[in-house]
């Protein structure tokens, strides 16, 4: 099978403005933010944000999901829009780790700040409003393969490799091939 990340668009980098705790009737808190997400809006202004993860602050680039965004989830995509909720209008998401579809942390939300911590290049290209499918690699497609027992060869990377070749008319170089033609 050939995959993408099952995000849709617009998926945009955000600077947490403000967050709000709001204590609700049902035990919960929830924190109603202002969020810079540059001109991916169409207006320039901040949205404002329902999320229930607190393990973020004003300051932290996050990821947001604008409305008309949608995201995969195992009950088949969910279309975010604008809607009412504990008494705001929220206009989009800010999304975890889980929610995005690259990994398995729903503990709270992805802090881009943290999470490319390591990488001062990448760091300096967050700004509120580019483009996060693309920086979250989302965009790229993923070759699943299924390997029957009976298939052995495929157990591989060579194995995959020419198979693959086989199936999409994809170049095949077969390494093993080249270095004994330039063994003396």
């Amino acid at each position: 099978g050939l995959h993408t990340g099952g995000v849709t668009g617009p998926l945009v980098v955000g600077r947490v403005l403000s967050k709000q705790p709001e204590p609700q009737k049902n035990g919960k808190t929830i924190n109603w933010c202002t969020v810079d997400v540059g001109d991916a809006n169409g207006t320039g202004e901040p949205q404002g944000v329902v999320c229930g993860a607190h393990n973020f602050e004003p300051g932290d680039l996050v990821v947001v999901i604008l409305p008309g965004g949608t995201l995969p989830t195992p009950h088949g995509p969910l279309t975010v829009s604008a809607r009412k909720t504990y008494g705001h209008v929220s206009d989009g998401m800010i999304c975890s780790e889980r929610e995005l579809g690259i990994g398995d942390d729903h503990a709270g939300i992805l802090v881009l700040d943290r999470h490319f911590a390591r990488d001062a290049e990448t760091v300096a290209r967050l700004v509120p409003g580019t483009d996060a499918i693309a920086l979250l690699g989302l965009d790229r497609e993923t070759v699943e393969v299924n390997v029957t027992p009976d298939r052995g060869y495929c157990f591989s990377v060579r194995g995959i490799a020419r198979e693959y070749s086989h199936a999409t008319g994809a170049e095949f170089t077969d390494p093993a091939l080249a270095l004994a033609a330039a063994a003396p």
